[in-house]
């Protein structure tokens, strides 16, 4: 058998690996968040701000070790996924209630989605944004977890 096969071709028996020995990626006890250790910080915080998918991200940098002390790619983690719920409400709430007469849940939606450009753009640029009220949800949201 080779060095980096873990079962022999012939009998199909597992090849005995060190005590410790990381298994490759995708293979039993692999890390699920071991991809995420390859992003850098501005990319995580960019893909939170991706219009309605960007929730996913947000999750995963949430749950990931690798930016657990990091104020900032939190912060913005935050901020987009409370963006995505204003989304949620406006979509299933106040549009319905509202009517097809006043139109108001399209326009906040227009308005969430020109957040979620206009905070792709300040990241992008490195700059720090804090949106109103839901950026005070975030800064509140990040500074609870680090107690």
């Amino acid at each position: 058998m080779g060095a980096t096969d873990r079962f022999c071709a012939k009998c199909g028996k597992a090849q005995a690996t060190a005590a410790g020995a990381p298994f490759a990626a995708g293979g039993p006890g692999a890390d699920p968040f071991a991809r995420i250790n390859a992003v850098d910080t501005r990319t995580a915080s960019l893909l939170c701000y991706i219009p309605v998918a960007g929730w996913i991200m947000s999750i995963i940098v949430l749950a990931s070790a690798k930016y657990r002390d990091d104020f900032e790619t939190r912060f913005h983690a935050f901020q987009g996924l409370y963006l995505f719920v204003a989304w949620l409400i406006t979509d299933w709430v106040l549009s319905p209630i509202m009517g097809h007469g006043l139109h108001l849940g399209s326009v906040l939606k227009a308005a969430i989605m020109f957040a979620w450009i206009f905070m792709l753009i300040k990241v992008a640029h490195r700059e720090r944004f804090k949106l109103p009220i839901i950026g005070d949800l975030a800064e509140k949201s990040v500074s609870e977890q680090r107690v």
